[in-house]
Formats: structure tokens, C-alpha cells, sequence
């Protein structure tokens, strides 16, 4: 989803698209997903509890209100925008390709996942309820 700034164009994921995201993710990995979410108002709504609370195969643990030190996708974020830092684009499209690759890049390195995840110090073996 590319925000492009026009009136009354939506600027980030609704319930509904993380609700679609997640079910996607869960089908093609075919297994349960630990979530790791900050307290975005859209990731605490009631809404989002109740579609949480419908699929067993999702385990969310949720981060401190404000604790960015461990919430991996700010390492994700920052190690991306280093390599942005000096470049060039030519619009908006150009730059959402750019970053799409990028990430695309992240995904196929586990190592460095595993590091961002490593960085926050936090244990991500599920506890036994």
C-alpha cells in the first residue's frame, strides 16, 4: 500500500488488512505466527481482539506502550534507512520500489532477522499459559 497523500485516501492498514495479512501469512506458512505488536489504537481495537481471538493459530505478545529498544521492526527500519540515506529517486513509485526491494533483500538473509530479533534481548519461545 503506497500512501500518495490524496484527500481522504487512507494512510495506514485498517483491521481489515491486518486481518487479511495474517490470514494469508498463516496459509502459506501453514503453521501457528507469534505477532510481536507496539500499541498502535488499530492493533488494540476490539475489533482486532475479537479477529484475534477467533484463530488459535496466532499467538500475540504485545510491547510496552512505548519501548521502541524492543520492538524488532525498528532495527528493520533503521537498518533500511541507512541504506537510503544518500540515494537518488525519482518520484514516489521509484521510491517504493526501491524499498520493496530492499526489504525483499532482508527477507532472504535469516541471520539478519535473526539479529534484529537478538538486538531486542527478548526471549521468543511462546510461555506455557
Amino acid at each position: 500500500m503506497v500512501h500518495r497523500g490524496r484527500k481522504g485516501e487512507r494512510r495506514s492498514f485498517a483491521e481489515t488488512d491486518y486481518a487479511a495479512l495474517l490470514d494469508a501469512a498463516h496459509q502459506q506458512l501453514d503453521g501457528p505466527i507469534v505477532l510481536i505488536w507496539d500499541n498502535l489504537n488499530t492493533h488494540t481495537s476490539h475489533a482486532m481482539r475479537a479477529l484475534i481471538a477467533t484463530r488459535d493459530w496466532l499467538h500475540v505478545i504485545r510491547l510496552p506502550p512505548y519501548a521502541p529498544e524492543l520492538n524488532p521492526t525498528e532495527h528493520v527500519w533503521s537498518h533500511l534507512k541507512r541504506s537510503l540515506g544518500n540515494l537518488l529517486v525519482h518520484g514516489i513509485d521509484h521510491l517504493a520500489a526501491t524499498v520493496k526491494t530492499r526489504l525483499k533483500r532482508i527477507q532472504y538473509r535469516p541471520e539478519l532477522i535473526d539479529a534484529f530479533f537478538t538486538h531486542t534481548g527478548l526471549d521468543l519461545e511462546p510461555q506455557p499459559p
